[in-house]
């Protein structure tokens, strides 16, 4: 790979001007005999022997290594140097993922470590830097048998199969720096508030705050036109205002525009950070003005009923595997959606990469935000699973799109939740705090079935008999008392309660254009009979729209083996995207 790949900013909502992308070739060890920590590698001062592309991991063809081998310990190496601009400034090294266990030495002293694969995490390395040439090692451990782990849909065993994947390990999402002044925005927290036409904004500062005359500036603004100002002193690490949002010209509170998968408008807003007159800090983001609620048995949003159409997204790549090669594949899939006539996408068991995410923003998509599960239940996946699950909802609070959290999907790591009590508090633990990190948005305990305490009221269910699934979703009362799968859609004593029932995973059609084997839940032998099959799932829930209230049809995209994609794996589709469409929207 010439030049260096994934170059856009990893972290669109919080922009720095001063920052410096770490991607590329680093040098690279598989350490399969653990002889990195005896023999010191992470002093930095031996190179390793092999090449590696970041952010793309050894298993992946864009890492240049392409092994498909387990290797539960990894190393990687390379010097850089801190531009000139960033003198005088407290330097910060950022990873955007690391699967799983995570220590960064520079110049061979410890920097961080971090536990979780899909959650950033960074260290301030000021202190750490040598005036001329520096060494940064990594060690990742990804114990791949683990079942305890939050593994999602990466297989434990050698060579994936069914509805497992090749496994991640390592460096998998962008690394890079920024300088930042002793002082600085450590993050911000925005909420809007439709009815009330406000934002909230809550601002976390880094620093040492005594002594100061700080005070934090907010500019917002839509499509160019300044539409709210607010400066207030700050004292406290946090912070937190009201802004009332102008309409126009006028003086009165209004708002521009909503956000929706029709309209995605969205306000940018820039915070600059003053001790005195001297500028501090500086940070663009932006939010979108949109209420996601539940009232009366019905998904709102922005106080009108919505119909959920989504597809569920694993969120792989043929060359990249969890990492999207691109920004412009990540965009793509996005596009590729809305044109297949969704307006939301369940990304299942994946955290996925802020860009998407930033690009469902954008162009308008929906998201259910699903972490990934371990597959069995253990005291160390308890902590384990709630800590990577409180950085998640941290992490994306901000965005727009992101309408649903799911921490748990079908019973996975708590398989007995029915009869134990542990993994049914653990369940319910994770509504709980996450209704505690965020209250503004539905919470599903875990998705599919055995369903706890929960807002929405969702079922898996593959059926594919069109009178059958007519039938059975002609009534609420039929629809919560069906056993698809086989399994009980709730735990005893968490009853349905009139919450908004909604399909979330269905379809599920196998069709295969090539040669290649494959494996799906039904089959389909030429085009037209594909065709007809999507129908035949899709028809029923949208002549049932007084009962059901969406769907989530499995799945985007082909997956290695699992043929279930209305895309093949390298996103062709498999039948007209106008004919999805036409389906998607009832017709």
């Amino acid at each position: 790979m010439s030049e260096q790949p994934r170059q856009e900013h990893p972290r669109p909502q919080f922009v720095r001007d001063s920052w410096v992308n770490l991607n590329g070739e680093w040098e690279f060890a598989f350490d399969d005999g653990n002889a990195g920590d005896e023999e010191r590698w992470q002093l930095g001062d031996k190179p390793l022997p092999l090449r590696i592309q970041v952010p793309f991991a050894f298993q992946s063809k864009l890492s240049g290594i392409a092994d498909p081998d387990i290797h539960d310990t990894v190393w990687y190496r390379r010097s850089f140097d801190v531009p000139a601009e960033f003198a005088n400034k407290r330097i910060l090294l950022h990873f955007g993922a690391v699967d799983y266990e995570a220590s960064v030495w520079v110049n061979g002293q410890l920097a961080a470590r971090h536990e979780g694969g899909h959650t950033p995490f960074k260290a301030d390395i000021t202190r750490l830097l040598n005036k001329n040439g520096n060494v940064l090692v990594v060690k990742a451990v990804d114990c791949s048998r683990d079942r305890t782990l939050p593994r999602g849909k990466q297989y434990w065993k050698p060579k994936s199969a069914g509805v497992y994947y090749t496994r991640t390990t390592g460096i998998w999402q962008t690394v890079w720096m920024e300088a930042v002044s002793s002082v600085h925005l450590d993050r911000v927290k925005l909420t809007p508030n439709l009815d009330a036409k406000q934002v909230e904004i809550q601002a976390f500062v880094q620093g040492e705050l005594e002594g100061r005359d700080l005070r934090l500036h907010a500019s917002i603004s839509f499509g160019g036109k300044s539409v709210a100002e607010d400066s207030y002193s700050v004292r406290h690490e946090q912070e937190k205002r009201i802004v009332t949002l102008r309409d126009g010209n006028e003086r009165a509170p209004g708002l521009e525009g909503l956000w929706s998968p029709d309209t995605p408008n969205l306000y940018d807003i820039a915070f600059r950070l003053y001790d005195g007159q001297e500028l501090l800090d500086e940070v663009k983001s932006y939010f979108g003005m949109r209420k996601i609620s539940v009232e009366n048995g019905r998904f709102y949003l922005n106080n009108r009923p919505c119909f959920s159409k989504m597809v569920l997204d694993q969120g792989y790549f043929p060359d990249g595997n969890l990492t999207p090669p691109s920004d412009e594949a990540i965009r793509r899939d996005v596009e590729l959606t809305k044109e297949m006539g969704f307006n939301g996408a369940r990304k299942h068991q994946k955290l996925e990469d802020p860009r998407y995410l930033y690009w469902c923003d954008r162009l308008g998509l929906l998201v259910w935000s699903e972490a990934a599960n371990a597959m069995e239940f253990s005291d160390a996946n308890v902590r384990r699973f709630a800590n990577e699950w409180i950085e998640s909802v941290e992490r994306d609070y901000n965005h727009p799109c992101v309408a649903v959290w799911v921490p748990l999907n079908e019973s996975w790591g708590a398989s007995d939740i029915r009869c134990d009590g542990r993994q049914e508090a653990h369940a319910m633990s994770l509504y709980y705090l996450t209704k505690s990190l965020d209250s503004s948005r539905p919470v599903v305990s875990n998705d599919g079935w055995e369903l706890v305490k929960t807002d929405l009221f969702t079922i898996h269910d593959y059926g594919w008999n069109e009178e059958l699934l007519t039938e059975r979703y002609r009534s609420a009362a039929k629809a919560v008392s069906a056993l698809p799968a086989g399994m009980n859609l709730y735990v005893d004593g968490y009853p349905y309660e009139g919450q908004p029932i909604l399909v979330t995973e269905m379809g599920g059609i196998a069709y295969r254009t090539s040669e290649q084997e494959g494996w799906g839940y039904s089959g389909a032998s030429d085009d037209a009979d594909y065709e007809s099959r999507l129908r035949a799932v899709i028809r029923p829930y949208h002549a049932a729209d007084t009962v059901v209230q969406g769907y989530c049809f499995t799945q985007l995209t082909d997956v290695e083996q699992e043929i279930n994609g209305l895309l093949t794996y390298d996103r062709k589709p498999k039948i007209q995207l106008e004919i999805i469409r036409s389906i998607n929207e009832g017709n």
